[in-house]
């Protein structure tokens, strides 16, 4: 090794990433990056239009990076998702620019940028010194779609090139316009839905074991399946709760109906939905057995009305499975408070006894109770009689103002007939 190779090593940090499918094929390498030198605002010299943004949180999607960085998108030929080893809760995204002008201008401008005014986490942009693939891993015999080259973007399939429009790589290694993949906002890969936030390392909750875990959809449960210690099933026999999601293949299974709820699963094989318990084969004679060879239009019918029925079944479990989980949470509550009640009760019984003193406090308390609950009812009686007494009162003064208009009506009578008497003496 020369002098100028041990100076770069000595220059660069060193990170070992994957990417792919872990189920269907896994990508391993290592990248050379440049050391960030707080001390020095120089760029390395030897630096590529190649960056790196390290440590990019896994729910940030693909959609809210493009949007990010929009105002460089234009200057990206490509862009590459993977992911570093021994950090699960982020991601690494790898970025080749069309000049080295826009890479030092993106590196100036993002380099220790926050992603958002809510977020802590910063945005870390390295320049790459070299990226090495060291291995490839398939876990089935078929090739998948990934491993050969993909010249048509598969939203809009238009042909995939650097020279008209960016292309971002997913960390499934399935390319896409950026164009087309900031308008997905799901976290989801559009072909194979692969997601990059990929769930922790989970045990039974019981016994601890990580190999064949069941999940109950009702109340999130975790216990392992009947091929380890049946813990699961002894959930759904204590509450019965009948759905439970298998994590491995997150496949739900009824048990009461004793088999899969759905009838589509995702294939092991390449990743894509297909039928479950399918059994037409296709012969080379022809398809005799299921509805294959109809007519289309009849097909599509029978189709329609299946997709229908499989429509409302499922409302109607999830309709009787809420109202179960319903009244089972409301007998817990039921319980619950029932206990809190009786050993609140007990407790203030214990105390009582255990000291004379605050039995004496708490008879004193009880008459004190007592006589103010004879207080509040004397309180009422003479609400409720001052309530009467006022009626009678305005009565006695409505009456008192009807004898007093009659007096004076009277008065003014008798004057008018003195009046008329004296005229006729006079006369």
């Amino acid at each position: 090794m020369d002098s100028s190779s041990r100076s770069m090593c000595n220059l660069t940090q060193v990170f070992h990433f994957s990417s792919g499918n872990p189920r269907i094929e896994e990508t391993r390498g290592v990248m050379h990056l440049f050391s960030n030198d707080a001390h020095s605002s120089h760029l390395p010299v030897e630096r590529k239009p190649l960056l790196c943004v390290l440590r990019v949180p896994n729910h940030m999607t693909y959609a809210d990076f493009c949007q990010f960085c929009g105002s460089f998108v234009q200057h990206i030929l490509e862009m590459r998702i993977v992911r570093n080893v021994g950090m699960e809760d982020c991601y690494s995204i790898l970025i080749r620019f069309d000049e080295q002008k826009a890479a030092d201008t993106f590196h100036k401008h993002f380099n220790g940028r926050s992603f958002s005014s809510l977020e802590e986490e910063t945005c870390n942009v390295l320049f790459a010194a070299d990226v090495h693939y060291t291995s490839s891993i398939e876990h089935t015999q078929s090739i998948p779609a990934s491993s050969t080259e993909q010249p048509f973007c598969p939203v809009c399939l238009e042909r995939l090139d650097q020279d008209t429009s960016g292309i971002l790589t997913t960390i499934c290694n399935h390319s896409f316009h950026c164009s087309c993949i900031s308008k997905w906002t799901d976290s989801s890969c559009p072909v194979c839905r692969y997601c990059q936030q990929q769930p922790g390392n989970s045990t039974c909750s019981i016994c601890q074991s990580p190999e064949n875990l069941w999940m109950c959809v009702i109340c999130g449960f975790v216990g392992c399946g009947r091929y380890k210690e049946a813990h699961a099933t002894r959930h759904w026999k204590e509450t019965q709760h009948c759905y439970a999601l298998e994590l491995e293949t997150r496949r739900v299974w009824d048990y009461a109906g004793d088999n899969y709820v759905h009838r589509l699963i995702q294939s092991k094989t390449d990743g894509k939905l297909v039928e479950l318990n399918h059994h037409c084969n296709h012969d080379s004679d022809g398809c005799c057995s299921c509805e294959c060879g109809t007519d289309s239009g009849f097909s599509e019918a029978i189709l329609n009305s299946k997709v229908e029925a499989i429509v409302n079944e499922y409302n109607e479990l999830l309709t009787s499975q809420l109202e179960d989980q319903k009244m089972y949470f409301e007998s817990l509550l039921q319980e619950v408070e029932e206990e809190i009640e009786r050993e609140t009760k007990e407790a203030v019984e214990k105390a009582l006894c255990q000291n004379p003193r605050l039995m004496k406090l708490k008879v004193r308390l009880d008459k004190c109770i007592e006589e103010k609950k004879f207080l509040d009812d004397i309180n009422d009686n003479l609400t409720s009689n001052k309530e009467i007494w006022e009626a009678k009162i305005l009565e006695i003064k409505e009456r008192e103002k009807k004898a007093l208009k009659m007096k004076d009506e009277k008065i003014l009578e008798l004057e008018e007939q003195i009046a008329t008497l004296m005229a006729s003496i006079e006369t």
